[in-house]
């Protein structure tokens, strides 16, 4: 009994064809150049293909970003929906892959029915029993046409595009939290210079009040020196309030309570390459982001989806099976001579649908062509980002080197001004111009160096490391 359903379930398997109608797929040619080039861009000595290989430990040496970074890892709620996508989706596949095999189910019943005499056939009445036990499947489709089987592909890709998805969570997440963390320590510096300027004026404030009051200093020398002591109380307000919110920000990142001892509280310096950043773009470099693979998962998703549309023109053929045992009393229901079995093949060939396949079909071909579309898209996109950040690491520096000069001239500047007020050779409006000018010069140069940090971080991001690659043997076998 078990033996006849088995081996009509091997029977159905081997009949079911392996191969599918899907069109043969073919990786669409790169819309980008392989190579960017102009007075933004530096030449470099590293490899490309190393580089977008760095685990993100190697790439970040500050201890406290590793420990932050290690933190929101296991603690952000958009990465452990990421995760939990993922696994939907491996479910999902398995559903849809279920369908390649026929579903054994088992059974028993028992029956008993009594006619009375007037409905009898032989004027008396009857007492009937009847008992069964069978294996057996239902509404199994023989594949012969690769319909089931384009859709499990298509599922299959699915789910390894929902990875690719995680994995570029992944390095968002990363990059977005050196950069809060960046943003905090430039913040915190920001908020240091500020109150040392506060201090600063302060005595200057009081220096030139009391000459007011000894009639040395006028009134209009007085005003001019509060208004720098009113406009670095604002800056200390501010960035006071931008370090509370950097620090809101890191949290959420995090997903958890961040540690005092892993807050930065002066200047953030030590986001540095482990190698020399390359200059070229390989496209296959390109091609290894999650997101530029996530995309291609979904074009050949939907290339499997046009050989599931071309099946639906052809019949398809469905068997249910069963077998086992019947019998009028429960005590002979395993006895020699009990044997029962039923096969049940049903073909359905479509004649007439209206054009219901016809447009199916179309929709599966217009949905691959946007698949194309927006694959090709994601790689010029990449490639702008990549071209982007290449062109400021190419001039950062000269703008750095050129902006610490600039604060190194405003505050000899500001010493040379000060000196010839106190001599009484100047006003004190020269004073107050030239301090306004160091104040800005050393606020831009903290923005510029955390360009200059935050830059690096995004070169990680957008060449796509900073993920590890799972295991092979956790992805599944692709149908076929």
């Amino acid at each position: 009994m078990i033996r006849t359903t088995l081996s009509l379930a091997v029977l159905a398997a081997l009949l079911t064809g392996c191969g599918t109608l899907a069109p043969d797929y073919y990786r669409p040619a790169s819309p980008v150049p392989t190579s960017v080039s102009g007075p933004a861009y530096k030449a470099g000595n590293g490899d490309a293909k190393l580089f977008a290989a760095t685990t993100w430990r190697d790439y970040f040496n500050d201890a406290k970003l590793q420990q932050l970074i290690q933190l929101s890892l296991d603690n952000n709620r958009d990465l452990r929906v990421a995760a939990l996508n993922i696994e939907k989706a491996r479910a999902e596949y398995q559903i849809q892959r279920a369908d390649l095999f026929p579903s054994i189910d088992a059974s028993g019943s028992g029956i008993g029915k009594r006619t009375p005499a007037s409905l009898s056939s032989t004027g008396q009445t009857m007492v009937s029993h009847s008992y069964s036990a069978n294996l057996g499947f239902s509404s199994y489709e023989l594949d012969f046409f690769g319909r089931v089987r384009s859709l499990t592909n298509a599922a299959l890709e699915q789910y390894l595009a929902t990875e690719e998805a995680r994995n570029s969570t992944q390095i968002s997440l990363i990059a977005e939290v050196a950069n809060a963390y960046l943003t905090l320590g430039a913040d915190h510096e920001q908020l240091k210079l500020a109150q040392d300027t506060l201090t600063s004026q302060q005595s200057s404030f009081q220096l030139t009040q009391r000459s007011f009051e000894l009639g040395v200093a006028s009134e209009l020398d007085l005003r001019q020196a509060q208004t720098s002591v009113e406009t670095a109380r604002v800056d200390v307000a501010r960035y006071t309030g931008l370090v509370a919110q950097d620090e809101n920000a890191l949290t959420l990142l995090v997903g958890a309570a961040v540690p005092p001892d892993l807050q930065p509280v002066a200047e953030v310096d030590t986001v540095t390459a482990v190698q020399d950043v390359p200059a070229d773009i390989p496209s296959e470099v390109l091609q290894r982001r999650p997101d530029i693979q996530q995309a291609e998962h979904l074009l050949k998703s939907a290339n499997a989806n046009i050989g599931a549309a071309r099946a639906a023109f052809f019949p398809s053929i469905t068997l249910t099976g069963l077998a086992g045992s019947a019998s009028a009393r429960l005590s002979d229901l395993f006895k020699a001579g009990a044997g029962a079995w039923s096969y049940i093949p049903q073909v359905n060939l479509p004649i007439f649908d209206g054009g219901r396949n016809l447009a199916n079909l179309d929709v599966a071909k217009i949905e691959e062509k946007i698949a194309v579309a927006q694959y090709e898209k994601s790689i010029q996109s990449a490639f702008r980002e990549v071209a982007d950040a290449l062109a400021t690491r190419g001039t950062i520096d000269d703008e750095l080197t050129a902006q610490q000069a600039l604060v190194d001239a405003t505050n000899r500047s500001y010493t040379l001004s000060d000196a010839r007020y106190r001599k009484g050779v100047d006003s004190y409006l020269n004073v107050l111009d030239a301090q306004r000018s160091l104040y800005s010069a050393q606020q831009n140069l903290i923005s510029i160096r955390l360009a200059r940090q935050t830059n690096l971080v995004t070169l990680y991001k957008v060449f796509g490391g900073g993920w590890q690659q799972a295991p092979a043997a956790n992805v599944p076998a692709k149908a076929g």
